[in-house]
């Protein structure tokens, strides 16, 4: 396993990168990140301050020559998806990313990488140490918990950025300029449930859904992939009618941005079912295989003995969770009339989780019109009330809407025309991006956004593509450099 991707070139994109990936950083534990960011700012002698929202803010003067440019802000966010396989013995909060170079791509092992947005970080800090590169006034805008709800974002204050052209090095397709992404809107839906002794002839088993691809729930939410939670309570729901299965405990997903990879429930079976139970979950693998061919390879499901629990759900209880979970709209809503092969508006059942007489059912919406997402969060709403749930709606933002005319656009379309002797693809995607937040308090940046290849990211078959990121850095520099007079 080769681990020396600080030999990869651009070198000083990549040792910037590695040094990131031995931080841990995942979302609500930045700390460590934000203090590796400003000493490294104070190695390479520029200015770094930290706000109140505990974004990092970085500055650097202009080369000689460029000072009449306008200013550029370089903008990434420190944190990342802690998503790993069940059996990877990790620590997202403590252990360094097992980061490595698989043929055209570096990857970890067993984990997410964290190019999402590692390698961002890293392009800044290479433009930061520079005593090459010609560009004007320079920014840095390094923000935090982006991957949980854009806070560092939602809570930058007006007046503290100088820039007039903000550019978001977080889009995930080399060659493409984004000008425009989804707004999204978080619904959380509670139901409590009442429990009764274990008492009868039962046989605990737990069930365990794994081997889903999952995913980036803005980037890859048209591809079809199974959502373990879904996939689960349509299990479930035909084993509590036709066995008599009794409900003890589910837990599925995980963060409210990443397609559902893996779900289990703890279950009791009659024991005189247990024979044609398990026949069951076989035949439902069956299914499912047959269901996701080209789509899911990995799918893995089992029912396996374990430690008989004091209590179970009620059955009514149990039937009100799990027909709620199941009934709950999930993946594609609709597609954009005017832009072929987008996503309008989408909905991930990114989270269940059972837990002392309270499920919670974690869902987090998209859409670029904001009327429907509305409008769609008003038919989860009715779903979930139907169950005797509870609806709470949270972090709610718009989208960042295209500007063709921008200057910044004109600008980067030419440069790459010159570069690679071909004219980039423009167009907006259906992934959050900071960019439409930002805007809120300081309205008059030109934005774009841009970045290497990143494939799968969310989930621990994450990788970036090398060559890739060589053409996302010199086109980077190359456009700092022709960054117009004010």
């Amino acid at each position: 396993m080769n681990t020396q991707i600080e030999q990869l070139e651009p070198c000083e994109v990549w040792a910037q990168f590695k040094k990131i990936t031995h931080v841990p950083r995942p979302s609500g534990h930045e700390e460590a990140i934000r203090n590796f960011l400003i000493h490294t700012a104070q190695e390479i002698g520029v200015e770094a301050l930290r706000d109140e929202a505990g974004n990092i803010i970085l500055r650097k003067a202009a080369s000689p020559g460029m000072e009449s440019c306008k200013g550029v802000i370089l903008q990434a966010h420190m944190d990342m998806v802690p998503q790993k396989n069940r059996d990877k013995r990790f620590d997202f909060v403590q252990d360094p990313i097992q980061a490595y170079v698989d043929g055209e791509w570096v990857t970890a092992d067993g984990t997410t990488l964290g190019a999402d947005d590692g390698i961002g970080i890293a392009a800044i800090l290479a433009v930061m140490a520079s005593k090459t590169l010609k560009h004007g006034p320079l920014e840095a805008l390094i923000t935090s918990s982006e991957e949980t709800g854009m806070e560092g974002a939602r809570l930058l204050k007006g007046g503290l950025l100088q820039g007039e052209i903000l550019l978001n090095l977080d889009s995930e397709s080399e060659g493409e300029l984004c000008v425009g992404c989804a707004g999204g809107l978080d619904l959380t839906a509670t139901l409590n449930y009442t429990t009764e002794p274990a008492a009868g002839a039962w046989s605990p088993l737990h069930l365990e859904l794994k081997g889903l691809k999952g995913g980036h729930s803005g980037v890859e939410i048209h591809l079809g992939r199974g959502n373990a939670n879904l996939l689960l309570a349509r299990f479930l729901k035909m084993a509590l009618e036709q066995y008599g299965v009794r409900l003890v405990a589910m837990d599925g997903g995980g963060l409210r941005n990443a397609i559902p990879r893996e779900a289990s429930a703890v279950i009791l079976v009659p024991t005189s079912q247990v024979a044609a139970f398990q026949e069951a979950v076989k035949q439902y693998h069956a299914t499912l295989t047959e269901e996701y061919q080209g789509i899911e390879e990995g799918i893995v499901l089992h029912a396996t003995p374990c430690e008989l629990p004091q209590a179970m759900m009620t059955e009514a209880s149990a039937e009100r969770i799990i027909n709620t979970l199941y009934g709950c709209p999930n993946g594609v809503y609709t597609m954009s009339p005017s832009m072929a092969g987008m996503v309008q508006t989408s909905t991930n059942l990114s989270r269940i989780i059972t837990h002392e007489g309270e499920a919670q059912i974690f869902c987090l919406l998209r859409s670029s019109i904001t009327s429907e997402k509305l409008a769609l969060s008003a038919k989860i709403d009715a779903v979930c009330r139907l169950g005797g749930a509870k609806v709470e709606t949270s972090g709610g933002y718009d989208g960042w809407n295209p500007n063709m005319n921008s200057p910044i656009l004109h600008t980067m379309v030419a440069s790459y025309q010159t570069l690679f002797g071909k004219a980039p693809i423009v167009g907006a995607i259906h992934a959050g991006l900071e960019c439409g937040i930002i805007s809120t308090n300081y309205p008059s940046l030109d934005m774009i956004s841009f970045g290497p290849t990143i494939c799968h990211p969310h989930s621990p078959d994450e990788k970036v593509n090398i060559a890739s990121v060589a053409r996302f850095w010199h086109y980077l520099t190359d456009t700092l450099s022709h960054i117009p007079v004010k």
